[in-house]
């Protein structure tokens, strides 16, 4: 499975996304320090879940941070995240 992959599975089962996009963005940084030349580096989450909306926008990163995992997020360079409740 693909980091992408992983990262969608890994949101859905944490929240009750109405609307979920995973964007591998790696093919626009190939050449920048910290982007490995296999890709599946820097993503772009675009996220809406009822659980999101009574957070902070830095608690919302947290509890995606977290959904996502140590591990996963250990292997990747850059998350952007676009959130909403």
């Amino acid at each position: 499975m693909n980091r992408a992959a992983e990262i969608r599975r890994a949101l859905e089962q944490k929240f009750k996304t109405q609307y979920l996009e995973v964007i591998d963005e790696s093919a626009a940084h190939r050449g920048h320090a910290g982007a490995p030349e296999e890709g599946q580096s820097h993503f772009r989450v675009r996220i809406r879940a009822p659980e999101l909306g009574s957070m902070t926008r830095i608690a919302r990163h947290r509890a995606i941070h977290s959904a996502i995992g140590a591990d996963m997020m250990g292997q990747i360079h850059a998350l952007a995240i676009e959130a909403e409740g």
